[in-house]
């Protein structure tokens, strides 16, 4: 059974970073495209980074772009986040989702078939 899931969330203050791992069973990160999406308290599930099946191909949402990196390691079978330059605007649940084999990626959601159980990152001002 697939399975996803997310670490590395916390409290940090504003201007801080944090790395957030997804670390993947029962598929390998190496032949599926990954995703980052996040869902503040009364928001929507919103589209963070996103990187394609083969690492070639990365996409970032423009309110993090320059500021979170998408990443894997295909040994750890681990997809990241590492995010810099922490604003109170990033607090939300992050959550990783796992596409279809071979994808290229997607900044739509309803193009993963997998999640994770989400992990709490809050910033403070």
């Amino acid at each position: 059974q697939v399975q996803l899931v997310e670490s590395g969330g916390g409290l940090v203050q504003a201007g801080g970073s944090l790395r957030l791992s997804c670390a993947a069973s029962g598929r390998t990160v190496s032949t599926y495209p990954m995703g980052w999406f996040r869902q503040a308290p009364g928001a929507e599930r919103e589209f963070v980074a996103a990187i394609s099946w083969n690492g070639g191909i990365t996409y970032y949402a423009d309110s993090v772009k320059g500021r979170f990196t998408i990443s894997r390691d295909i040994a750890k079978n681990t997809v990241y986040l590492q995010m810099n330059s922490l604003n109170p605007g990033d607090t939300a649940v992050y959550y990783c989702a796992a596409g279809a084999r071979y994808g290229l990626g997607s900044r739509d959601g309803g193009q993963y078939n997998t999640w994770g159980q989400g992990t709490q990152v809050t910033v403070s001002s």
